[in-house]
Order: structure tokens, then C-alpha cells, then sequence
């Protein structure tokens, strides 16, 4: 598969993200992440500029040999929040440094991510994302730096 129609599917809705994207429209566009919506089952509850809030809800797929959520999916979800909050109103953006500290295992069968900006720029954007178990305990926290293309 050549790169052009692959970079055509990515950037299908990205640009049109303005800063007032209804959450609907948000979700259409995140619709095409679909490792994150289709095969983990992330969903957006909230998005705005600079702001995510996402869920997953446990089932099988996401466990370790250890019956416990895999740092994997609570990676996902995390990403996914910062992929929401950090494209909305802005040039389209990827992440180029993720680091995720695992604090607590997770309890219950729902995990939230929440996604804010600690500073937007121009070309450059600092994000922390933190995840939360049903309980309200904080399971994982991650900082990210993005790259902005535009």
C-alpha cells in the first residue's frame, strides 16, 4: 500500500476539528482510530481544546495472564485521550514522547482517562493524562510531548 492514500485516510478529518467540534463531531473523526474504538472499544465522553475524557470498559481482551488490565490497554486508552485532546482546535498533532508510570492495579471493569493540556504551542504541545478505575483510584499517569504539523 502506497503511503498517499494511507496519509489521505489519517488526515481525512483532523483539520476540520475547529476549537467549538461538537462532541459528535469529535467522535465521527475519531471514529477512523480504529485500533482504539473498534478493537480496544475506547469512547469519547468529553472533548474539547486541550481536554479529553475517554473510557474503556474491561472485558477479556484487556487482561494479563494475571487476570489484571494490560499496561498495554490502559496505554491505549491513555493515548487515545491524548490523541483527542490534542487534535481538537489544532494543526493535526502526534505524539513523539510518551512516558507512563503504573501506579495502582486496576479495580472494577471501567478505566477514564482524562487528557488536559499543560501547555498548547504553536508547534509543540505538553500533555498529562491521568487514569482512573471505577473505584476513583489513580492507576496510571502519563506525560506526553506531541509535534504539531502545520
Amino acid at each position: 500500500m502506497s503511503d498517499a492514500p494511507r496519509e489521505a485516510t489519517i488526515n481525512r478529518c483532523l483539520p476540520t476539528l475547529s476549537r467549538d467540534a461538537s462532541l459528535a463531531e469529535v467522535r465521527a473523526c475519531f471514529l477512523h482510530d480504529r485500533f482504539a474504538t473498534e478493537q480496544a472499544g475506547c469512547v469519547i465522553e468529553e472533548a474539547a481544546w486541550g481536554h479529553a475524557v475517554c473510557s474503556l470498559e474491561l472485558d477479556s481482551r484487556h487482561l494479563n495472564a494475571q487476570g489484571q488490565p494490560m499496561g498495554g490497554a490502559i496505554f491505549t486508552l491513555a493515548d487515545f485521550a491524548l490523541a483527542v485532546a490534542s487534535n481538537i482546535g489544532e494543526a493535526p498533532t502526534v505524539a513523539v514522547s510518551n512516558t507512563i508510570d503504573y501506579l495502582t492495579r486496576a479495580r472494577g471493569t471501567r478505566l477514564v482517562a482524562t487528557a488536559r493540556a499543560l501547555r498548547s504551542g504553536r508547534r509543540l504541545g505538553f500533555y498529562q493524562i491521568d487514569v482512573h478505575d471505577e473505584t476513583g483510584s489513580l492507576v496510571a499517569q502519563m506525560g506526553a510531548k506531541c509535534y504539531r504539523d502545520g
